[in-house]
């Protein structure tokens, strides 16, 4: 137990950690502080482009196998799946309606690219390899969640008298396939597979040393965000729905725990598959809400991914995530 406790200090002391966490008090003490938009975004984007180019040259590395496919095959099922534990977690919880708590469901089987990176970047400095082929997993857990949420909410909500299906759908699909991130995570993944370990090396110095650098400043920007957003909430949080962005986390660890266990994967794919399963949406699910479901409530679902599940992962669960993985030996 002592062991587990200092390893999960010691990765609560990392830059990119307390990034994040300066950026939090620095909005909840109503500093001035701000990252401009434009800036925010390049970020973003940076990250983006060198997470799925660097996965791309692991799998060209590490070549097409079982085991890629199980894991992309495991990740999908998960993101359908645990939507509907969350959704009877929520309503069990709190007192959202059927389409808030729908809503809310979505975001907790898709997956927060910022801490997926957080967290592969902390497994890096602590010298733990993970699968490069897990940002692969990541982009396929995208969309299957959004499915999913769409069910549960048809069963609460009215059809509309002379709607247009059709293009309802199909604004839909176009808002989950052609979503800026996932555009981005996926072709830059495929540019890396395809180039390899030359195209890395061509522009490592960009991709590769600049990284962490660029993660803290970004991370510091999203902690300003979340800070502002838990300040603006203090009408819609109830203790259900913050024990609810605490506890759904743990139960979505918990499954990619044993996933990642069952998949024969090292450490590393281990903390990896568990930091997907208990990370929330807050950029494709809310994008994909917004034309799906626009009775739900965004204050809400915005306000338990971003401002509970999004500081909880980064402060406290990564470092558990690591802790557990480590502290029982799964993994090679």
């Amino acid at each position: 137990m002592e062991n587990l406790l200092a390893l999960a200090g010691q990765n609560l002391l990392s830059p990119i950690i307390l990034s994040f966490a300066l950026g939090l008090a620095a909005a909840l003490g109503r500093s001035d502080l701000s990252v401009p938009e434009a800036a925010a975004k390049a970020l973003s984007i940076y990250l983006l482009f060198a997470i799925g180019f660097k996965g791309g040259v692991s799998v060209s590395s590490h070549g097409l196998d079982a085991r890629l496919g199980l894991s992309l095959v495991a990740g999908v099922l998960l993101s359908f799946v645990l939507p509907f534990i969350a959704y009877g977690l929520v309503r069990s919880l709190t007192r959202l309606s059927a389409l808030d708590a729908a809503a809310v469901a979505g975001h907790y089987g898709s997956i927060s690219i910022v801490t997926f990176v957080a967290a592969s970047s902390v497994l890096q400095g602590s010298g733990i390899p993970g699968e490069g082929y897990m940002v692969a997993v990541a982009a396929a857990m995208e969309a299957p969640a959004i499915l999913s949420a769409l069910w549960l909410a048809s069963r609460s909500r009215k059809p509309q008298p002379g709607a247009a299906a059709d293009q309802h759908d199909g604004g839909l699909m176009r808002e989950i396939l052609l979503n800026g991130s996932i555009v981005l995570l996926v072709g830059s993944f495929f540019i890396g597979m395809i180039t390899g370990q030359k195209g890395l090396s061509d522009i490592e110095s960009f991709i590769v040393a600049p990284f962490k650098g660029v993660l803290c400043l970004f991370l510091l920007d999203m902690g300003l965000v979340a800070g502002r957003g838990l300040r603006a909430a203090r009408g819609i949080l109830s203790p259900g729905l913050v024990g609810f962005g605490v506890l759904m986390p743990l139960i979505g660890a918990l499954a990619g725990l044993g996933t990642g266990a069952v998949l024969g994967l090292s450490t590393g794919g281990v903390v990896l598959m568990m930091t997907l399963c208990a990370s929330a949406s807050y950029i494709a699910v809310p994008a994909a809400m917004r034309v799906a479901l626009p009775e739900a409530n965004p204050s809400v679902y915005l306000t338990v991914s971003l401002g509970i599940t999004f500081p909880f992962n980064l402060t406290v669960g990564i470092p558990l995530y690591i802790a557990i993985a480590t502290g029982l030996g799964i993994g090679g």
